[in-house]
């Protein structure tokens, strides 16, 4: 058989027309080829046979019945392209081939010989006619085959170009990227938009397309780029396009998304890896057996409860023997399926005895009935029943008074919580900033040896635990640095702290002794010794305050006493008129009720150097007579102290140093428990030295200790006023000369940094803004006295008042109080001064009521290198008297306005200064100065002559 036979064999002919070369085909066909031949002889029945049975070829005569082979064609062709159609005809033309041609004919055939010579060709023009149609067929279906293929909406399709470039992409693909796919038609596939632009992804998709052009199929899987919104995984595959001369046309990639199957196997992984797992580290052991407590399933972790492995447990036949006989009734297992938390205790390999929760479930898997689920509750039961000791720990706590107690109950009661023998517990000491042993178990003792106080400075354990307030544990203390005992035989040891009070440190000679448990009871048991801790601390607290409070009351109470008597002394000092009335007033009235056994007050005698007395009161009983009160002497006794160094004495227990002093044994034989000695002290000048004496220790607090001693400073500043009101009254003084030598005093460092002669004869005045001064300058002009005065630091201000061409009166404003101002505290007056630059004098006027050693005594002082150089009695009775009167009458301003008029040579004849000039100096209006002026001058001329009864004996002259 020819090949044209094979390919005609499988095929529908259908033959029109009745001519012979059609009949001579028919014939033919039929006899040298398997083909399927029909022949009609109309249009009607070939166009009705092709609409309704498979024909693979049409072959035609030109010349029908009624009608022509081109109408047929024609026809044809509206029905199907595709079909073959051959048109033959004897009587052809040009036209009539162009015609065909035209119309969509397969083949045209002239027949220009005999129809036995015609047949063969026809045949062979008919084989072929089926083959290309048949070839076009396949190409048509497989361009089907290959656009559903490249439209998959499941598959992201490329075609490449031999060299890699992009040519075509599917809507699948093109979806994948926001980006116009014309614009990258014709780049390299390996650097598309699609997939990641790290090198070794562009590397990948490179070696696969080399391969493919390599006529190799091959796949990679990529991974988008993560800027790419959900981005996804694809699966690409590569495979050549070659056609029949096997040359590499175009080359095809495909793409999958399985970034789902991927997260599934990922997701598949996790699980399989949980599971496994799950399965080895949970703690909960199953085991399935047979009805016959065969094993038929053994969980991998069943080491952590019984130390076997899975094999070992197969090899030790049944369950009963792991878990012991009778654990479950079998009856009861079938009536209800399952039964749940049987407890039971099991031995493991190591021969440690567990106790075990089991539950019980009847199953059907791989041959095993029931299922037993093992939970080791060993560690639970331990720590419920430690629990149940720490509750009676902490019931010990509530009985416990001190911190040393509750330190011993944690070491008494560590070995039945924590089952550990070695324990101790440190306490703070803050005074000493050491953590001291207040408590330790004998076992500690043996394994450590003596425990020593630590410093707390961080650098041992305990210190470390306690200043960082952190809990240390270890599962062998040698490996930690700050060991300060290499020598022990503790192993495993726990440091924790106990809030601020101290650190508890437990442990064992065994390594490893602390799991969570173990360290969980630990720092329970010490945040309940703690809590006790702060308990004890807080109920001595308030038992302290409570002391406190009492003490506090008791001293508010004697507080209140002694006020009530400070106030009936300052009222009987006010009333009082002399000097011996004050001080008995004093000594009596606090000694009026129990306080105070005994008071008195003294006078230090300059020329015995001893304390004489001047008024007591309370129980003496001989006590002075007793003593030596000598100043500066050795006898101590606390008059004498205060007397010595002008400051208050205080002995709080008179038999401290009882064979030291023997003002001590006769104090105490008269029940004189403590004592306090007070300088009476006014204006740095010593008006005695008040003692007094209680019947208790420690009855002179600070509180007490400080009324007294502003006590002192009342009776002493009554006494100064007493002293100047008698100086007031006295008409008799003594006038003494003092000569200075004192660079610090004002007067004398003004004359020799001036180089002159100055003089001050009163007239010295107090405001808020210091002392003023006049005084008289003599040798030199005042703008020199000026400029000197200017820059002492002593004199704050400078007035001239006067001046003339050679000296003058000036102002002086001084920063610091005058000598005649603490002078006048006394009741003395300074009477005058006269400086020049190599010495002083100074004139002071003194009361007979005034003791003349007093007066020296504060010269001495408040100036140094003094000497009396005079000393004379003066009777002032009548110039005392009207002169008193006549100041009594000013007023302070009036005073200043006349002083001021007076050294400014107002007065003088003529006038050195007008009332303007005064007044401009004075900073006020001249009618406000003479209206000064004149109501000094009346208030004068009346105390002379409307209020003094006798006439005028003598005149004084007061040098200006």
């Amino acid at each position: 058989m020819t090949a044209s036979t094979i390919v005609l064999d499988s095929s529908v002919v259908l033959l029109v027309g009745a001519s012979d070369w059609i009949i001579q085909l028919d014939e033919t066909l039929q006899t040298r080829t398997d083909a399927t031949v029909n022949r009609v002889q109309t249009k009607a029945k070939a166009i009705d046979v092709v609409r309704n049975q498979d024909t693979d070829c049409l072959i035609t005569e030109y010349a029908l019945e009624e009608t022509v082979g081109l109408e047929l064609l024609r026809e044809i062709r509206n029905e199907t392209t595709t079909l073959p159609v051959l048109l033959g005809t004897s009587d052809g033309s040009e036209a009539i081939a162009s015609e065909a041609i035209e119309a969509g004919v397969t083949d045209y055939i002239a027949l220009t010989e005999s129809v036995e010579q015609m047949t063969d060709e026809l045949i062979k023009r008919t084989e072929r006619a089926v083959r290309s149609a048949q070839r076009s067929t396949t190409q048509r279906e497989r361009a089907r085959q290959f656009d559903a293929i490249f439209n998959d909406s499941r598959t992201a399709t490329w075609v490449l170009d031999p060299d890699g470039s992009l040519a075509r992409v599917n809507e699948t693909a093109r979806e994948m990227i926001d980006t116009d796919i014309e614009a990258i038609v014709g780049n390299p596939f390996w650097t598309l938009p699609w997939w990641s632009q790290t090198d070794a992804a562009n590397a990948d998709i490179q070696q696969i397309v080399e391969n493919a052009r390599d006529g190799e199929f091959d796949n990679v899987v990529v991974k988008q780029p993560p800027h790419v919104e959900d981005p996804r995984v694809i699966d690409l595959s590569v495979r050549p396009v070659e056609n029949e001369r096997g040359e590499l046309v175009s080359i095809v990639v495909e793409g999958v998304d399985i970034t789902d199957r991927v997260a599934l196997e990922r997701d598949l992984r996790k699980s399989e890896e949980l599971h496994r797992i799950t399965l080895n580290n949970m703690t909960d052991t199953v085991l399935i057996t047979d009805e016959d407590g065969e094993y038929t399933y053994v969980c991998p972790n069943v080491h952590f409860i019984f130390g076997y492995t899975a094999d070992e447990i197969h090899d030790q036949g049944t369950i009963d023997d792991l878990l012991g006989e009778d654990l479950f009734d079998r009856d009861e297992l079938a009536e209800d399926g399952v039964l749940k938390n049987i407890e039971t205790t099991a031995t493991d390999k190591a021969g440690r005895e567990h106790t075990l929760l089991v539950n019980v479930r009847e199953v059907s898997i791989q041959d095993g009935k029931h299922l037993f689920s093992c939970r080791d509750i060993t560690k639970r039961k331990q720590r419920e029943e430690a629990l149940a000791t720490l509750q009676e720990t902490a019931r010990d706590f509530l009985y416990a008074e001190t911190h040393r107690e509750i330190a011993q109950h944690v070491v008494d009661d560590t070995p039945g919580v924590l089952n550990l023998d070695a324990s101790a517990v440190y306490l703070f000491d803050a005074d000493a900033n050491e953590l001291r042993p207040a408590g330790h178990s004998a076992t500690m003792k043996e394994l450590n040896g003596p425990l020593p106080a630590v410093r707390a400075d961080g650098e041992t354990l305990p210190s470390y635990s306690f200043v960082e307030d952190e809990a240390l544990f270890f599962d062998d203390v040698h490996e930690a640095d700050r060991l300060e005992n290499r020598a022990t035989d503790l192993r495993s040891a726990a440091y924790i702290p106990l809030g601020s009070h101290g650190v508890f440190v437990a442990g064992s000679d065994h390594v490893g002794d602390f799991d969570n448990v173990t360290r969980e009871l630990a720092d329970l048991l010490a945040a309940t010794a703690e809590a006790a801790l702060d308990r004890v601390t807080r109920e001595s607290q308030l038992r302290e305050q409570d002391r406190t409070l009492q003490r506090k009351n008791e001293q508010l109470t004697a507080l209140n006493r002694i006020n009530e008597t400070i106030r009936e002394i300052d009222q009987a000092i006010v009333q009082a008129e002399t000097q011996e009335e004050i001080d008995h007033t004093v000594c009596e009235l606090l000694t009026a009720d129990d306080r105070f056994r005994f008071a008195w007050i003294g006078t230090v005698n300059p020329a015995t150097d001893t304390i004489e007395l001047r008024a007591w009161a309370g129980f003496e009983q001989g006590y002075l007579d007793s003593q030596s009160f000598a100043v500066n002497g050795a006898n101590g006794e606390p008059a004498a102290q205060t007397a010595t160094t002008g400051d208050v004495t205080m002995v709080t227990n008179v038999a401290a140093g009882l064979r030291d002093d023997q003002w001590r044994k006769d104090a105490l034989a008269r029940d004189y428990l403590s004592v306090l000695s007070i300088p009476l002290i006014y204006n740095d000048l010593t008006h005695g030295v008040l003692t007094v004496y209680a019947p208790t220790r420690d009855a002179f607090d600070d509180t007490t200790n400080a009324v007294l001693a502003e006590l002192g400073e009342t009776i002493a500043s009554a006494l100064s006023a007493i002293e100047r009101k008698n100086a007031l009254l006295t008409t008799s003084m003594t006038r003494v000369e003092f000569a200075i030598d004192d660079p610090t005093f004002v007067l004398s460092r003004l004359a020799q940094d001036a180089g002159c002669t100055l003089s001050y004869q009163g007239g010295v005045q107090q405001s808020t803004e210091g002392s003023y001064v006049f005084v008289t300058v003599e040798g030199v002009s005042l703008e020199d006295v000026v400029e000197a005065a200017s820059q002492l630091v002593a004199i704050d201000e400078v007035q001239t008042i006067s001046a003339e061409d050679v000296g003058g009166v000036l102002r002086l404003r001084l920063t610091q109080p005058f000598l005649a101002l603490e002078l006048a505290d006394h009741g003395a007056v300074f009477r005058e001064a006269t400086a020049d630059p190599t010495t002083t004098t100074l004139v002071i006027d003194i009361p007979d009521s005034i003791d003349v050693r007093t007066i020296s005594q504060l010269v001495r002082e408040t100036v140094s290198t003094v000497e009396l150089r005079a000393k004379q009695t003066l009777d002032q009775t009548a110039t005392h008297d009207l002169y008193t009167r006549f100041l009594d009458k000013l007023t302070e301003r009036q005073l200043e306005v006349i002083q001021t008029a007076y050294y400014s040579g107002y007065f003088e004849s003529p006038r050195e200064s007008t009332g303007e000039d005064v007044a401009a100096t004075l900073g006020i209006s001249p009618p406000a100065f003479y209206t000064h002026a004149r109501t000094v001058q009346r208030k004068l001329f009346a105390t002379l002559f409307e209020e003094n009864s006798h006439p005028i004996a003598a005149s004084t002259k007061t040098a200006r």
